[in-house]
């Protein structure tokens, strides 16, 4: 019984530490995601359906454990990699310019050099938003 309340305990721990924080290998994996975002907006995908995808597949992430779950481990990081992606429906730029915007955010992010990058309502750094656009 100590055991599992010890293990329990551990993996709550656990969760607590991965969340919102995500890892360099995620962020890499996060701007490449964000970048194929911007090529199927080039190839015609809808903004509605692209985020209603993801917000679907958030829902079957939220099944795994969050330690075993790819970047989105909380409602925060949910938000984080939903606003990077809406905004390359909504501000179209290159893919690369989006992969390059969402990296320079998520790096903040993951070593907390910026509060707005903490924020859910604001997840990418204003810094960071307005670089060359």
């Amino acid at each position: 019984m100590f055991r599992q309340l010890m293990a329990a305990a551990l993996l709550v721990h656990a969760a607590s530490v991965f969340a919102g924080t995500p890892s360099p290998e995620e962020c890499w994996e996060g701007g490449e995601f964000i970048r194929n975002a911007a090529l199927s907006r080039e190839t015609g995908m809808a903004r509605e359906a692209f985020l209603e995808r993801m917000e679907s597949d958030f829902q079957l992430i939220q099944s795994f454990p969050p330690d075993l779950r790819w970047f989105v481990k909380d409602r925060d990081d949910e938000l984080f990699l939903l606003a990077a992606a809406a905004r390359v429906f909504d501000e179209p730029a290159r893919p690369m310019e989006h992969e390059s915007i969402f990296l320079a955010a998520c790096f903040s992010r993951a070593v907390g050099t910026s509060a707005a990058a903490d924020s859910p309502s604001n997840p990418i750094p204003p810094e960071i938003a307005n670089l060359g656009w």
